[in-house]
């Protein structure tokens, strides 16, 4: 079944409670200029003063490297997860622990299991994770806009005629039957090739959200999708394996016994792998930074993290990492291929940050 759909405003966004590091949790006191942070048994100088969202610039050399942190989720967040982790290391913060196992796996961990600090999603928690994270931490999870995506559909280089699709035509692509069905069931314009398609797996936020796009009346009404009756191949959450396998279709113009593959995930592994694949154009706009932040890419999405209050009071470095990503995101986040959240919502996190963290 489909995921329960997306919650248009269930979640009132929480305040990230933080923290710096050392003892027990309890009260924060905070002075500025060469700022002194204390939580409960001890205290860390934080030099630099405050950031442009107003939070306090934390040096992750100071951030006590024996609590270890767990975060879990969306692989469409990995990479930018990954790429904030590598400066915090570069600086010398303590290693963490991310694993990609998709958006539903990881809220599941960390919401169900109580067996993650953070979870990674690239799309909103719905209201039946929000239920299973009150049961485990004792209170709804505190939510945090990290980015945008631009959710990309590809073809492999030789493919000459789907440069551009509409939504009816990928929703026709990504649910067809028959074991011989060709593009030409797709579009009779298109030459009969026979059709690979490539999709992640049902616990991939990406998968979520490409059905409530894509398939929305089977979306709304929680329905199967009709990707897992389709001759889609599910690879799970290794989008390495979609880009390989669309890269490598064959696909070759006067040869309609060569197969032509399409598939979708992230904007950042189509840029990664932009010299191996094409992006397709979706009802006319091709996905990029303005057509994101102008609202014309059909597919594009909000990118989370989510974590508790009663994570953040056992482990104040959660906390402090949290502070250190949503100071730093907006320099790493081009270079890994997704587009700034905007304004607005950075600085809303980071308002609930210090209200809750008393700053």
């Amino acid at each position: 079944m489909l995921k329960t759909k997306r919650l248009a405003s269930a979640v009132a966004v929480m305040a990230l409670v933080l923290a710096a590091c050392g003892g027990d949790g309890g009260a924060t006191s905070t002075t500025s200029g060469s700022q002194t942070t204390t939580t409960g048994g001890g205290a860390t100088t934080v030099p630099g003063g405050t950031s442009d969202l107003g939070l306090p610039i934390i040096d992750p050399i100071d951030v006590d490297a024996s609590v270890d942190i767990g975060i879990a989720g969306s692989s469409t967040v990995f990479p930018l997860s990954e790429a904030v982790l590598q400066r915090w290391i570069d600086e010398g913060g303590p290693q963490y622990t991310i694993a990609s196992i998709g958006s539903g796996g990881g809220l599941d961990r960390f919401c169900v299991e109580g067996g993650s600090d953070i979870a990674n999603s690239s799309r909103r928690i719905n209201e039946g994770e929000i239920e299973a994270c009150t049961d485990t931490w004792g209170e709804p999870p505190i939510e945090v806009r990290v980015g945008s995506d631009a959710l990309s559909l590809v073809i492999s280089p030789g493919n000459y005629f789907a440069q551009e699709l509409t939504l009816e035509e990928i929703a026709t692509a990504f649910s067809l039957t028959s074991p011989t069905a060709t593009w030409a069931d797709v579009n009779p314009d298109f030459p009969a090739h026979p059709i690979q398609v490539f999709t992640p797996g049902e616990d991939s936020g990406t998968f979520d959200y490409f059905n409530e796009v894509v398939f929305p009346d089977e979306y709304e009404a929680d329905e199967p999708s009709p990707i897992l009756s389709s001759i889609a191949q599910i690879v799970g959450e290794d989008d390495n394996l979609t880009v390989s396998g669309v890269a490598g279709d064959g696909c070759t113009e006067g040869d309609l016994t060569s197969t032509c593959a399409i598939g979708y995930f992230g904007y950042a592994y189509y840029q990664e792998n932009a010299g191996r694949l094409q992006v397709v154009t979706v009802d006319g706009v091709t996905p990029s930074a303005e057509s994101v932040n102008d609202g014309t890419y059909p597919i594009a999405r909000p990118l989370y993290m989510y974590t508790a209050a009663a994570v953040i009071e056992a482990k104040p470095q959660v906390a402090e990492f949290m502070a250190y990503y949503l100071t730093v995101v907006n320099d790493v986040i081009g270079v890994v291929g997704y587009f700034p959240a905007p304004e607005d919502a950075l600085q809303e996190a980071a308002d609930n940050i210090k209200e809750a963290a008393g700053w």
